[in-house]
């Protein structure tokens, strides 16, 4: 089937843009009152790693432990299907001098309490301790990752293309991300480093897309010699409709595979990811478009410099 091509996109701008403040306005009071639902790797707590010589059933190793007295404790698979990974928070009331020695003893305690009640043979891989202060650590370095990532790009599109390019790109890629974060923040999703991996791997696959749909509009601009600024977005946009789509269906694809058959460890990055591209995908068309068009780019913003004494190149 093929695709319309005279869809107008920028017809409804003003209405995207409203849409795109009121999303960004509400992502920001919710980091603001609910903030994130930081995972161990950001909090404090105990992480023991133990191995079964048999398949393993989560259900059954968390009623275990919730009948034991770790009702907080979180079970994941790890690694295949017969290791799990149980994070347990760190009982504040409790003075510890040694935190390494704690997480062995919580270990071994964790590991004789679940082979006790299964019939598989129970082996403890490990047990690290992760302190709040490496978890503030993990998330400054994390955000000023981020933020350096959104410089560097800024300016190699200033570069690549031109300055107004650049200013819609890093506003596309902030609208992505401050979007996602706040959608974590609303449903209380749990946010760790899988997900950090996810933020910045929204970032290139924005980034992708708005360099894709800036290069066809640079190119229409050079090349059509009738049309408003508009039109010639619209042009753009259209002539890069279906590839924007094939990309994001088979991308997708991909994601849905990885959230219901990847296991628990994944599903916080499958779908930080799932989100960034439905929400990547709009802010190429409607964000970063929209920015250049405010910004009222023109065809001499994209004309080829022409170099210093090139008309007397021919002159004998």
């Amino acid at each position: 089937m093929q695709l319309p091509s005279n869809i107008d996109f920028m017809g409804v701008r003003k209405i995207a843009s409203a849409i795109s403040i009121t999303l960004v306005i509400v992502s920001i009071l919710a980091l603001f009152f609910n903030s994130l639902q930081f995972g161990l790797d950001f909090t404090s707590g105990t992480s023991v790693r133990l191995g079964y010589s048999d398949t393993v059933v989560l259900d059954e190793v968390n009623f275990a432990l919730t009948n034991n007295g770790y009702e907080d404790a979180v079970v994941v698979s790890f690694g295949s299907d017969r290791e799990i990974r149980v994070i347990l928070p760190v009982d504040e009331s409790v003075e510890v001098v040694n935190q390494a020695e704690q997480a062995a003893e919580v270990g071994e305690t964790i590991a004789a309490l679940l082979s006790a009640g299964s019939s598989s043979d129970v082996t403890l891989l490990g047990s690290d301790y992760v302190s709040a202060k490496v978890g503030e650590e993990l998330a400054e370095q994390g955000g000023l990752g981020m933020l350096v990532a959104l410089g560097i790009i800024m300016v190699y599109i200033a570069v690549r293309f031109q300055f107004k390019f650049s200013v819609g790109a890093v506003v596309a890629l902030a609208h992505d991300v401050i979007i996602t974060l706040g959608i974590f923040s609303i449903f209380g999703i749990e946010f760790n480093l899988n997900t950090l991996a996810a933020m910045l791997a929204i970032i290139g696959y924005s980034l992708n897309d708005t360099i894709v749909v800036s290069d066809r509009i640079r190119e229409n601009f050079r090349r059509m010699r009738k049309g408003s600024p508009i039109e010639m977005v619209n042009t753009s946009l259209n002539q890069t409709l279906s590839r924007t789509i094939i990309t994001s269906f088979t991308t997708l694809l991909v994601l849905f595979s990885v959230l219901f058959i990847g296991g628990e460890t994944t599903q916080g990055f499958a779908v930080a990811l799932i989100i960034g591209v439905v929400i990547g995908t709009y802010s190429s068309v409607y964000v970063a478009s929209n920015v250049i068009l405010y910004m009222n780019v023109t065809r001499e913003d994209l004309m080829i410099p022409v170099k210093e004494g090139a008309d007397l190149d021919g002159m004998p």
